[in-house]
């Protein structure tokens, strides 16, 4: 979702592999599963944020949250903390598509980077300028943590789509700006100084639970936050789901299994699905459940919160 975004990769589309191609919110195409090769990928999130934050002698605490699923990496911050929200399987399937781990390791440099320049506090979206900040950033620390040019630019070459748009540059640019980076990053003698912590918090839902582990995940189960959606039907249905209102992600509902999910930033997002004049858009909130069910009245699909 984006937003589920500050400074996400988000998904515009679904489609196959050479004439359509899954998008992202930071100019991204998702490699396909059936891509996915013997590659075995060594990303630890953790170990590989510490080592950025030594590489650049930059004294900050980051939270990690690992949400598979979301196909998604991403910077946000969450009652005044940093934190990085990546999906572990997306990233791997990244490292796998690119036969390289340098390539997720650019793109959780590429989100610090945006933590790095307070991108995430300034509150404006994504803009070509803070994208290509962020990605020679990136070709900046993979310079200094040994990676190679070609290893630096690699997810980007794989994975990035080549046009332009009005919140991100195209391919050739952003292989320019890592390029770069990784330029100064080789020749550099004096490290970066780390910027302030962020100022200004961004209007948030509450911070996981600090006893869940280091990904802050909570449990579902017990914790009512979560959103329960659940299609009552015989057929799986695609729906859209939106942080912001004005982008939407699609999500593919299984009949009958319900589809757990949060809203990242806000405790509240929006879900969108087709009506017979276009769509019909809901708004949703943390601590409640929701069924999508069949009114045969108006002949169409509606969305009815479960009462407690």
């Amino acid at each position: 979702m984006k937003r589920i975004f500050v400074f996400t990769f988000f998904i515009f589309a679904f489609v196959n592999t050479q004439a359509q191609k899954r998008v992202t919110g930071c100019g991204y195409i998702i490699p396909p599963k059936s891509m996915v090769a013997n590659f075995q990928s060594v990303y630890e999130a953790k170990e590989i944020v510490d080592e950025m934050l030594q590489k650049i002698n930059w004294n900050e605490n980051f939270r990690l949250q690992e949400r598979n699923g979301i196909q998604n990496a991403y910077a946000t911050i969450i009652n005044n903390m940093r934190w990085i929200v990546y999906d572990n399987d997306f990233l791997e399937d990244v490292d796998s598509y690119t036969h390289t781990k340098w390539s997720s390791i650019s793109i959780m440099a590429h989100e610090m980077g945006h933590h790095y320049y307070n991108h995430v506090v300034s509150r404006t979206g994504s803009t070509p300028p803070k994208e290509l900040e962020a990605d020679a950033f990136s070709g900046y620390l993979m310079a200094l943590m040994g990676a190679s040019k070609d290893e630096a630019v690699a997810a980007i070459k794989a994975i990035a789509s080549e046009r332009a748009s009005s919140t991100h540059p195209g391919k050739s640019d952003r292989v320019a700006a890592i390029s770069n980076g990784w330029d100064q990053g080789a020749v550099a003698g004096n490290k970066p100084t780390p910027p302030t912590k962020p100022t200004t918090p961004v209007p948030t839902s509450p911070a996981p639970n600090p006893n869940t582990g280091s990904s802050g995940q909570t449990d579902p189960n017990t914790d009512p936050s979560w959103i329960f959606l659940t299609l009552q039907g015989t057929n799986n249905q695609t729906i859209q789901l939106s942080d912001d209102g004005k982008t939407f992600q699609d999500v593919t509902l299984e009949a009958g299994k319900p589809f757990v999910f949060k809203f990242e930033i806000y405790n509240y997002g929006w879900l969108r699905m087709k009506y017979y004049n276009g769509y019909r858009t809901y708004k949703l909130y943390h601590g409640t459940d929701y069924s999508i069910l069949w009114n045969r009245r108006t002949n169409n699909w509606t969305l009815v919160a479960i009462k407690d």
